[in-house]
């Protein structure tokens, strides 16, 4: 529906020149004007009505005004004072050119006229006065300075004529609702460009035009410059955005990355991020830089697809000389604002040939290096440049670059120390960890740790320890916490037990002794180095599960501390978890722990975890013991693959959220063939019959080449048995290709000391000797008494 408006359409000659140069409209002031009907220049050439000989040049941008010789329709020439606009090209306008010129309005208005009383020309303001037909009737000097066109030019134009934009035509409907209606009117920021070339936002407040008798005889247009508070508002939210959009993770390459997103287009076209490499600086960002400056390239974005402005990709690294902006920047300590119109950066496009012939291509004009600053340490530079937008950097823009910057230095720095930190516990952890499994007799292992994707490095550990009597340990635990704490934690914790494993006890006990171990480290991490006043423990915790096989047995006597149960698959059954009492967490102090035996046949497999390999936000404990017990179902006799198998089928593809340590065994079963014992009697003469029997056994297994030695040894220990130990006295004997051990047991829980004999002793030489031909040798303590072992190694005969 058209709208009606109260226009007096011959007030204005008006003319629409195609960009053909076709004459498309001709209105009814124009043949007032000169006298030709439509109906005869419409689709004729504009140049016809032209008084001169030649036409003149092609005006130059959007709009046009000047004064021009008319070919009047009687052939008198009329000179015309022309307003031309050449309207934005769409379907209504295709590019065409809207001529008009006033026909009424040239003379001043009456001095009692109201519309004049309200003109307000003295008025610092941008004020203009329309009439009742909406023609522009008075204006100031504000409001001609804003047009860029003096008032007696432009007086009796529409303002959509004056302005000649789709907005013009918006104001003009306000203004419009304003004379029907009496009622003010405020229409929010609209942008026109200034003589300076900006574009500047404004506020347009209307309001009605009354003569005494209370008539709305117009409209009073009064126009408010609002760009600084519009800029201000931007720069808060560009700001506020930044403070959300930077520093999402700690990762200096995705911070980086972030910084660069920001800035375009809201600041700039193009945007590249160039970070100092610490370990040209001895691991630390310097305080100040020197030149050349060396700078890997970490992010860059661009409002152009694929970044075509960009010389180097990210990850590479580029030295910059001393006239560089980058490196200008940074030795000055800040921000660097450089145009290429004024030559700042000459040398430095001449000596990098590549980048001048980029600058040239793209229309880079400006560019702002912004050093990346956080606790007194220089990371690198920002550097924005633009080449879409004409306008180049003002100060409001490089302050906004470096609070912008500043902020994202303090997160850059952040991921940063996070990175090196997470390094070195990483390190740690694994300097402290198994860098691989020892090869026992008693079971195949294979192992596998992750650290957490994001919470950084923690106290998960494994271990595989070798006991005596061809028996080995397992160990899985888990210290609370991350970072180099924990991992320091970790590593005690992995040195208690291996030092209480070598003493061999019960697996119960030895979780006893950490429990104790775990409450002074307690009581050391506190601030005083001890517990709360409460009684309450410190902060160290963690949890372990440790477990004993017996490849002669076929038994596993193991114990947990707070740590989830192991999973066992027998030959040809299904996966199930362990019935293992729980236990307290190490920590606590003073609670007991339990111990659990069950035989496992040869070939099962039995899976030792943390619980980071279960535990997940998106998915609830039972259904991830579910999926463990199909992985490891899925057992075809490889435990790397097992391993493998495991953690792809529990853990998410973006990494674990915790730490997860995986320790799989396959048992052995020792033959009986490959193991001798003997009762020993009380008598010391019958110790040779026992030497005589030991070198048969020897003989039957191949072994006569460790004959002499283990000889020697059995007699030493069973001597020492039956004269300070207690019956019965058992001698065993087990070999497998590599070692032969030698077992004496007795009922006395008093162990021997290995110690130096005197000259004239007639004693304490046996141990001394069993030490000397032997390749370890202890005691371990057990229900029954104690049990004194020796290890002798074998060699193959032609070895």
């Amino acid at each position: 529906m058209s709208r009606v408006y109260p226009f007096d359409d011959a007030a204005t000659a008006r003319a629409v020149i195609g960009a053909d140069g076709m004459l498309t409209e001709w209105n009814e002031g124009a043949r007032r004007l000169l006298g030709h009907p439509a109906a005869a220049v419409l689709g004729r050439p504009a140049t016809e009505l032209l008084a001169d000989s030649g036409p003149p040049d092609p005006p130059a941008g959007t709009r046009w005004a000047g004064t021009i010789g008319l070919r009047h329709r009687d052939g008198r020439t009329v000179a015309v004072w022309l307003l031309a606009h050449r309207r934005p090209a769409d379907e209504e306008h295709p590019g065409d050119w809207l001529v008009v010129t006033p026909l009424t309005g040239d003379g001043p208005p009456p001095g009692d006229d109201p519309l004049t009383a309200a003109g307000l020309v003295q008025s610092p303001c941008a004020i203009a006065v329309y009439d009742d037909r909406l023609r522009l009737h008075r204006m100031n000097e504000a409001m001609a300075d804003i047009i860029g066109l003096p008032e007696r030019r432009l007086r009796g134009l529409r303002l959509a004529e004056i302005g000649g934009r789709r907005q013009s035509e918006e104001l003009e409907e306000g203004m419009l609702r304003v004379l029907t209606t009496g009622r003010p009117l405020d229409l929010q920021t609209f942008l026109h460009t200034g003589r300076d070339g900006r574009a500047h936002a404004w506020l347009a407040r209307m309001a009605p035009v009354r003569d005494p008798a209370g008539r709305v005889r117009g409209v009073c247009l009064a126009a408010h410059d609002t760009t600084d508070s519009r800029r201000a508002r931007q720069r808060l939210q560009l700001v506020n955005e930044a403070s959300v959009r930077i520093g999402t993770t700690l990762d200096v390459t995705r911070t980086a990355q972030e910084l660069a997103d920001v800035c375009v287009p809201a600041l700039a076209d193009f945007v590249t991020i160039d970070l100092l490499d610490p370990q040209e600086y001895g691991g630390e960002p310097p305080a100040r830089i020197t030149a050349p400056v060396r700078l890997r390239r970490t992010a860059h974005r661009s409002v152009l697809p694929g970044v075509p402005e960009a010389v180097i990709d990210p990850g590479t690294a580029e030295e910059y000389p001393d006239f560089s902006p980058q490196a200008d920047s940074l030795t000055a300590g800040r921000t660097i604002a450089t145009s290429v119109a004024v030559g700042d950066m000459d040398q430095w496009l001449t000596w990098h040939a590549e980048r001048g012939e980029r600058v040239r291509q793209f229309g880079i004009h400006s560019s702002m290096s912004v050093p990346i600053q956080a606790r007194g340490l220089t990371l690198g530079v920002a550097v924005l440049t633009r080449h879409r937008r004409p306008d180049g950097f003002t100060p409001d823009d490089v302050l906004l670059a470096e609070e912008i910057t500043a902020r994202a230095a303090v997160c850059i720095d952040n991921a940063r120390r996070y990175s090196r930190e997470r390094e070195t516990a990483l390190a740690l952890q694994r300097s402290l960890l198994p860098r691989s499994l020892p090869h026992t007799a008693a079971l195949d292992a294979s192992s596998r740790y992750l650290p957490a994707a994001r919470a950084g490095v923690g106290g998960d550990w494994f271990d595989v320890i070798p006991l005596s009597g061809m028996r080995v340990a397992m160990v899985v635990g888990d210290v609370v916490g991350h970072g180099i704490q924990a991992s320091a934690t970790m590593g005690r914790l992995r040195t208690a037990v291996r030092t209480l494993a070598d003493i061999d006890l019960a697996p119960d006990e030895l979780l006893t002794h950490l429990d104790d171990l775990v409450v002074r480290l307690s009581e050391e991490s506190g601030g005083d180095g001890s517990p709360g006043e409460d009684g309450s423990p410190g902060e160290v915790g963690a949890t372990c599960l440790y477990a004993v096989y017996d490849p002669v047995s076929r038994r596993c006597t193991m114990a947990r501390a707070g740590h989830p149960p192991p999973v066992v698959l027998q030959p040809g059954g299904t996966p199930e978890a362990l019935d293992v009492p729980a236990g307290p967490p190490l920590g606590l102090g003073g609670l007991p722990f339990e111990s659990t035996e069950v035989e496992l046949p040869e070939g099962t497999v039995l899976a030792l975890y943390t619980d980071g390999l279960v535990w997940s936000r998106d998915r609830d404990p039972e259904t991830s013991r579910e999926l463990l017990h199909a992985a490891l179902g899925a057992y075809a006799d490889s435990l790397d693959e097992t391993c493998d198998r495991v953690l792809h089928t529990l853990l998410p593809s973006g990494g674990a959220p915790d730490d997860v340590a995986l320790l799989l065994a396959r048992t052995r079963g020792l033959p009986a063939a490959q193991v001798a014992t003997w009762d020993i009697p009380a008598d010391p003469a019958l110790v040779a019959p026992v030497r005589k029997q030991v070198v048969e056994q020897l003989d039957t297994w191949s072994l006569r080449e460790a004959s002499f030695t283990t000889e020697l040894v059995v007699s030493e220990l069973v001597t020492n048995a039956i004269r300070y130990g207690a019956h019965p006295i058992r001698l065993r004997l087990i070999h497998d290709a590599a070692t032969l051990i030698c077992e004496v047991s007795d009922t006395s829980p008093t162990a021997p000391h290995l110690r130096r004999a005197k000259t004239f002793d007639e004693g304490g030489r046996g141990l001394l000797l069993v030490a000397q031909l032997t390749q370890r040798w202890g005691s371990r303590h057990h229900p029954e008494g104690k049990t004194i072992w020796a290890e002798l190694p074998l060699f193959e005969e032609d070895g």
